[in-house]
């Protein structure tokens, strides 16, 4: 789990900014810091790459969420 949870914050940075993606690998690492002891430093760094991934692209949907709504007043201009 601890390497799946690595390889899926991997994909996510190379497929693109999905939100499915880095919620699948974080869960994966929560649920193999208990189960695979000897893996934990895999699923620590892939906890923190999915949840850095997740994070960026929360951000990104709030930012063009912000200039949109701040374009919108123009919108209508033409």
């Amino acid at each position: 789990m601890a390497v799946s949870s690595l390889v899926l914050g991997l994909v996510s940075i190379l497929a693109g900014w999905t939100f499915l993606v880095p919620i699948a690998g974080l869960v994966a690492g929560i649920l193999a810091l208990g189960r695979e002891p000897q893996a934990r430093t895999l699923a620590i760094w892939g906890i923190v790459l999915n949840a850095v991934l997740l994070a960026g692209s929360l951000l990104l949907v709030l930012l063009a969420l912000a200039l949109g709504l701040l374009a919108l007043p123009f919108a209508f201009l033409i």
